[in-house]
């Protein structure tokens, strides 16, 4: 190599060149992270598209690796038991009428004897309802999305609503079915968890969108987050009216309790699960509430809440003994019966308990929770139904499992959902919803 008289060489050496490279490609990689950093830390502009590209990235990456593998969604769980099917029956002690349930497993559902007879059952994958009006754009596939509640009618149809497991937003809309599940009428809004039907016919469904709509005094809150709806349609599937469950609470007496969001759910503050619109028998058991206002359950915030839809405002609102709680029920004498399905850690039995509180005092009055040998836990669904002849239908959803259990615990009815996969048939899948029907429904044509 020769040097110009400066000292400085005529030819740079090709390594030092590639290394002078590499060290300017890093300091800019680590100005730009530092900067990203910065930006995010002190939150100006662009931090809030900074932090939905990697919000989006990690969805993205999340959806790909579920819509492999379905056992890496949250729709199946490792098996607790080589039991299938009805493993009690205690005939005589069990509520009459067929149960009606769906499974993670597929977009079904089913109308079981107590035996554990399947004497219908109804089935309509998403991909064979899906049309380019749906705000979902690219649905996951058919083995992700699954029927997470369902409803029968004495005419044989079926009202079902659509969950895909692995995407965001997550509800996917509704369909109704007719007795050989050829489609009625189909709602594509984002419903999610639950609906309800008043006396009129028309159905009230939780459903959420994303989005950025600022919030006075709600800083904390993620900038784009899931908020949750409660849509009304028509008996038909006509949308009718719509109202903002986020803004129905902050417009309340009850705003602190947006306070009270952690930290890992400030992109879906409440994460709206229950809801069911009160008869007036209901009404009459809960001082303070009138028929046709809608009784709510908001997980991440740990509070039961009853909406009027006139005001658009929360008026009634309970935190209790519960932590991740699903599907309150108001019974006839005034308590709460909730699916607690983390609020017993430190108790025998499992981590989940359905438990009976008066809301005046917080009280629990009843509770249940598996024993050590078969202990209860659904870390998320669940749902519970309190039955005519006193018993409660128990639907561990995480277990795979419905139970029917008398005042004193003991389990005098039980189904084990009998799907399997895996090579050592160790995955179970969810048990969505589950309902004991009144014993004088009856399927047209059944046996």
């Amino acid at each position: 190599m020769s040097f110009r008289t400066d000292g400085y060489p005529d030819q740079a050496d090709p390594g030092v060149d590639r290394a002078l490279r590499v060290l300017s490609f890093a300091g800019l990689a680590i100005l730009l992270f530092l900067g990203g950093a910065l930006i995010a830390i002190v939150d100006v502009f662009p931090s809030q598209l900074l932090k939905d590209a990697y919000s989006g990235g990690v969805a993205l990456y999340s959806r790909w690796t579920q819509y492999q593998d379905v056992t890496r969604t949250d729709l199946w769980q490792p098996a607790r038991t080589d039991a299938r099917g009805v493993t009690v029956n205690q005939a005589g002690r069990i509520q009459p009428g067929y149960t009606l349930y769906s499974s993670g497993h597929e977009a079904a559902a089913f109308l079981m004897a107590a035996d554990g007879t399947v004497v219908h059952a109804w089935r309509r994958p998403y991909s064979s309802v899906w049309t380019s009006q749906s705000p979902v754009r690219d649905p996951l596939p058919d083995r992700n999305v699954y029927f997470r509640k369902v409803e029968a009618f004495p005419n044989g149809d079926l009202l079902a609503l659509y969950e895909g497991a692995g995407d965001t937003p997550y509800g996917y809309g509704m369909v109704m079915l007719d007795r050989e599940s050829g489609i009625r009428w189909r709602y594509f809004g984002h419903a999610h968890h639950d609906f309800d039907i008043d006396r009129d016919g028309r159905i009230y469904v939780l459903t959420q969108e994303s989005r950025s709509k600022p919030m006075a005094r709600m800083d904390h809150l993620a900038k784009t987050r899931l908020d949750d709806f409660l849509d009304i349609l028509s008996p038909d599937g006509v949308p009718l009216r719509r109202v903002s469950l986020l803004e129905a609470l902050a417009r309340s007496r009850f705003e602190h309790l947006i306070y009270t969001v952690p930290a890992p759910s400030v992109g879906d503050p409440l994460h709206t699960n229950t809801l069911k619109v009160l008869t007036p028998e209901m009404a009459a058991a809960l001082p303070g509430t009138a028929p046709g206002q809608v009784l709510l359950s908001f997980r991440d915030i740990g509070a039961v809440a009853v909406l009027d839809l006139e005001r658009e405002e929360i008026v009634w609102a309970l935190r209790g003994p519960w932590y991740g709680q699903h599907d309150p029920d108001l019974l006839p004498n005034g308590n709460l019966l909730v699916f607690d399905n983390l609020g017993a850690f430190r108790n025998p039995g499992g981590r989940t308990r359905v438990i009976e509180v008066d809301p005046r005092s917080g009280a629990v009055m009843w509770r249940y929770q598996g024993t050590a040998e078969r202990p209860l836990e659904s870390e998320i669904r669940g749902d519970q139904q309190r039955l005519a002849n006193g018993n409660t239908l128990i639907n561990e959803s995480s277990g795979g499992r419905i139970l029917e259990v008398t005042p004193a615990g003991e389990v005098v009815w039980e189904y084990v959902n009998p799907e399997r996969t895996g090579d050592r048939d160790q995955w179970i899948p969810i048990v969505a919803s589950a309902r004991r029907l009144r014993p004088e429904f009856e399927m047209p044509g059944s046996p």
